[in-house]
């Protein structure tokens, strides 16, 4: 559970270097979030079949739908900046910039070149970081490596 909330510890900061178990375990946190809220809106009588329906009028949806929708909403601008934080990060393990993430959503909106970019972002947030400490900081697994008081 440390895991999935360190993110949130480290809300704003975009120096450093985080570990693949940071990332991945915020990652799990989100879609179990996702998952909680998504059963909370279907217990609300919202179904797909009303998405395709013209006749279907929003009073017509319980307080429950607009409850889950309104907290899945929160939680998505709450966890904007630890987002992108944690995968800035992320790259930092990599030895990369962080500016490469902009490139990567860049990217994502281009057909065709939105898949091959997707797959290698997804490959780059797989790969282990550079051993040792790099340009960016120690290395998260083993800090007492690095010269700290150098």
């Amino acid at each position: 559970m440390n895991w999935m909330l360190l993110p949130l510890k480290r809300y704003a900061e975009f120096s450093g270097r985080s570990r693949r178990m940071e990332y991945w375990m915020f990652a799990l946190l989100n879609v179990i979030i996702a998952f909680a809220v998504l059963i909370v809106i279907m217990a609300g009588g919202f179904s797909m079949a009303q998405l395709g329906a013209a006749e279907a009028a929003p009073a017509a949806l319980g307080p429950l739908v607009w409850l889950g929708f309104g907290v899945l909403g929160l939680w998505w601008l709450a966890i904007i900046v630890p987002s992108v934080a944690v995968t800035v990060r992320r790259l930092h393990d990599r030895d990369m910039s962080g500016w490469w993430y902009l490139g990567f959503f860049i990217a994502g909106f281009i057909p065709l070149i939105n898949l091959i970019s997707g797959i290698a972002f997804f490959v780059l947030m797989v790969l282990p970081g550079t051993p040792g400490p790099n340009r960016f900081g120690p290395d998260p697994k083993d800090p007492a490596s690095a010269d700290v008081f150098a």
